[in-house]
């Protein structure tokens, strides 16, 4: 795959359909290499005249990792949000956008339609909220706003996730990621296991595993602002995507997100949990299809 240098660091990405058609960027979640989203569904996306770019955000996969920097103590962290602080962490979400705006041009294109899940729908929001004329529309997939009364998510889901691999051996970390994908799962979308046990495999051995990038991105995501009432600013078509058995992110926080941004469409998919599985993906490549392609028939500047 190819890298572009952009905001200052190397970011691998990977494109499908024609370099000339107007650009779908695919920004993915905490700790989730591109390969999360589904070749079909870019493919599918990309069938339906669009260049689709997947990429490696930074501190995983084969992205630039801050090695330099240190992750605050999590403890801390949260005290400093919980009294209505700023905290000092190693980058932001804002960082985090201007890494997705710099591959746009390093790929030079002025405009896109940016698609964000989870982590990577709290950028989307932002590229949309402080780059309106980067942003054609905004599709925020399994994400949340960040509004600090929202409902928590399944203590048991937060439980798997924050455990965390037995070691860094090869076995424990993929023995790791099949649970994980299992705890996040939706009914209504299976995934076999030995498609699973393929993803989490080919996630292990594409790049090393870094803990310590994690921890960079998960105190760039509990150090965001609320943006609730930013997104209300917001002028694009926008899409909020969620999933009615998503384990982190409950169906008000999807309902919240739809109700922040003016003329938002929600599409709330029955049995969808908090991932993107191959199952998913003819439904999204049908509903985030027929949107971008209606924003794409609006759009007053093409690119």
């Amino acid at each position: 795959m190819p890298q572009a240098r952009a905001n200052g660091i190397d970011i691998e990405y990977e494109s499908f359909g024609r370099d000339g058609d107007p650009l779908i960027l695919m920004i993915m979640g905490l700790a989730a290499q591109l390969v999360f989203w589904p070749e079909s569904l870019c493919k599918g996306l990309a069938d339906k005249g669009f260049r689709v770019v997947r990429f490696d955000n930074r501190d995983i996969g084969k992205s630039t990792h801050f090695t330099d920097r240190i992750a605050p103590d999590f403890r801390e962290l949260f005290q400093q949000v919980t009294a209505g602080r700023t905290p000092e962490v190693p980058y932001s979400l804002s960082d985090m956008s201007d890494d997705a705006l710099g591959l746009m041009s390093a790929l030079g294109v002025e405009r896109a339609h940016i698609v964000g899940g989870s982590m990577g729908g709290m950028i989307a929001q932002l590229i949309a909220i402080n780059h309106p004329e980067r942003a054609k529309s905004l599709t925020s997939i399994m994400s949340t706003t960040g509004r600090r009364d929202l409902p928590q998510g399944d203590p048991a889901a937060l439980a798997v996730l924050s455990k965390g691999p037995a070691s860094l051996t090869r076995a424990d970390l993929i023995d790791n990621g099949v649970i994980v994908r299992h705890a996040l799962a939706g009914p209504g979308f299976p995934e076999s296991e030995a498609e699973i046990r393929a993803l989490v495999e080919r996630v292990v051995d594409r790049a090393p595993y870094d803990p310590a990038g994690v921890a960079r991105q998960w105190s760039a995501v509990v150090a965001a602002a609320p943006r609730n009432l930013l997104l209300k600013n917001v002028r694009c078509p926008a899409l909020i995507v969620h999933g009615d058995r998503d384990p982190l992110f409950p169906p008000a926080v999807a309902k919240d997100a739809a109700e922040s941004v003016p003329g938002a469409e929600l599409f709330m998919v029955p049995g969808m949990g908090h991932g993107v599985p191959k199952s998913l993906a003819p439904v999204l490549v049908k509903r985030i299809g027929d949107f971008v392609l209606k924003a794409e028939a609006r759009a007053p500047i093409a690119g």
